[in-house]
């Protein structure tokens, strides 16, 4: 009988092989496979840690609507992604820059290699990166916080995985892709992932126009739920080791190498964001320490597979500083980007990739045995740079005005118009949009005010519904 693995005989067209007479199983490692799994339920796991992170960061009248985007994200990009979303991105028979539908319906998806790694079969990949198509989307549909309608976004949703992520991810990802071939390095999301949902996510906050009272002292509030900012932080934190590390489709020693640069880059990142604004308010920030987290994760991920512990450090100073101060720029552009999407994803997937094309060190790269580049700067190969610039810039520009087209063809579809009316904005997007809330003492609360407003006649009733951006005393109370 063979030991496992052994070399893929190229037999059966697609799937593999006839599963009924030879076993599939024997062209590789059930480690690597194992690991793989691991790597996609890990991927899953960040999915309501980026709801839990925008909830708490939003008004507690929103916090629910946040947390049920980042789960409906799941349900309608899985189908999405199973439907066609593979086959566009990552079918064998892909163009420079979108696959076909060779694989409609994961048509012919099964024991053969996949396009990512030999390691690991088509099953398997597709699964993994469904994941990560899941999240990108959960990442940029935060910014509908507190106007957005759920129902366009939905079919936005929809739409964007196919026409902005899929092609982004076949020419980044599939050997097929112009980026690829071009010699862009992006290990694990720098810009299907970061830069595209960043800039969607400013698109979206374009589109949407400015919440009610910007500029005024309605919206200056403080995240209502920190301790929901770390649950996030830490789902999220744990996640991204199956995000970066998973990305090596094998257990081996570049995996390994990524978890190091990854763990490393997120811990350095918190720190520096957090000395960063103790130098302003003399306050030590739980909120700026996860923010820095995740601006460090955001920097590495390209890179995670191709640099040293030494320079992830780098990547995670850089990374936060580089994210703090764009935080600013919606001042600067004046728009409401309500969560900071663009500025910790579009500009920490910018730096992350840009850095990848001075500190990509060949020998790392080849830890997994099988991968060789040029590596950047630190190699003496100048050029690569260059081409992460045109990486970068290409994804930018592709998202956010593909974006805009997107948004502004779907809200002029009767029955789909992105904004909330007002009405629904002051009440808040929970109980417009959905009829549930984070916290059961909002019920108590219509309870107290409507008992309040039947005994104190209209003028009391004007009082307690007064939007403030804040609870009312009435909440308070109760």
């Amino acid at each position: 009988m063979a030991e496992y693995p052994v070399a893929y005989n190229g037999s059966a067209t697609g799937t593999g092989g006839d599963s009924l007479t030879e076993d599939l199983n024997i062209y590789y490692s059930s480690g690597d496979i194992a690991w793989v799994i691991v790597s996609t339920a890990l991927v899953l796991l960040m999915i309501p840690g980026v709801g839990f992170f925008y909830s708490g960061l939003a008004r507690r009248k929103s916090a629910l609507s946040l947390l049920w985007l980042s789960i409906m994200s799941v349900g309608i990009v899985s189908f999405q992604w199973f439907f066609w979303g593979y086959s566009l991105a990552f079918s064998h028979t892909a163009g420079k820059y979108i696959g076909d539908l060779s694989n409609f319906g994961f048509k012919g998806v099964l024991g053969a290699p996949s396009v990512g790694s030999a390691k690991v079969p088509d099953l398997l990949f597709a699964v993994f990166q469904g994941m990560f198509a899941c999240i990108t989307v959960a990442l940029a549909v935060g910014a509908v916080a507190e106007r957005g309608r759920m129902l366009p976004c939905m079919v936005f949703s929809f739409v964007w995985s196919t026409i902005i992520y899929d092609p982004i991810a076949c020419w980044t990802w599939n050997s097929s892709g112009w980026v690829a071939n071009l010699g862009g390095l992006d290990y694990a999301g720098g810009t299907p992932v970061h830069i595209a949902s960043g800039c969607t996510a400013l698109a979206y906050s374009l589109m949407l126009g400015k919440r009610r009272g910007h500029g005024t002292h309605e919206l200056n509030y403080r995240p209502h739920n920190v301790t929901h900012v770390v649950i996030g932080t830490v789902f999220l934190w744990v996640g991204w080791f199956g995000f970066n590390a998973g990305s090596a489709l094998s257990a081996n020693l570049r995996a390994v190498m990524a978890a190091v640069v990854t763990n490393l880059a997120a811990a350095v990142g918190g720190v520096t964001w957090c000395i960063l604004d103790y130098r302003l308010e003399r306050k030590w920030s739980t909120v700026g320490f996860c923010s820095g987290v995740i601006a460090g994760l955001v920097a590495i991920t390209p890179a995670s597979g191709f640099v040293t512990p030494w320079a992830s450090f780098i990547f995670g100073v850089v990374g936060a500083v580089a994210c703090n101060y764009a935080t600013k720029l919606k001042y600067v552009i004046k728009v409401d980007d309500a969560l900071d999407i663009f500025a910790v994803h579009g500009i920490g997937g910018l730096v992350g990739n840009l850095l990848t094309g001075l500190f990509a060190a060949d020998y790392i790269a080849h830890l997994d045995g099988s991968t060789t580049i040029d590596g950047g700067w630190i190699n003496h190969n100048y050029i690569q740079l260059a081409y992460q610039l045109a990486d970068s810039v290409t994804g930018m520009a592709y998202s956010f005005f593909g974006s805009c087209i997107i948004l502004f063809i779907i809200n002029l579809i009767p029955g789909l118009s992105l904004r909330a009316p007002e009405e629904d904005e002051i009440m808040g997007i929970d109980d417009a949009e959905i009829g549930e809330f984070a916290y059961d003492y909002v019920e108590i609360t219509r309870d107290v005010i409507s008992a309040a407003n039947s005994e104190s006649g209209e003028n009391a009733s004007k009082r307690s519904l007064t939007p403030t951006g804040n609870e009312t005393t009435i909440e308070a109370k109760a």
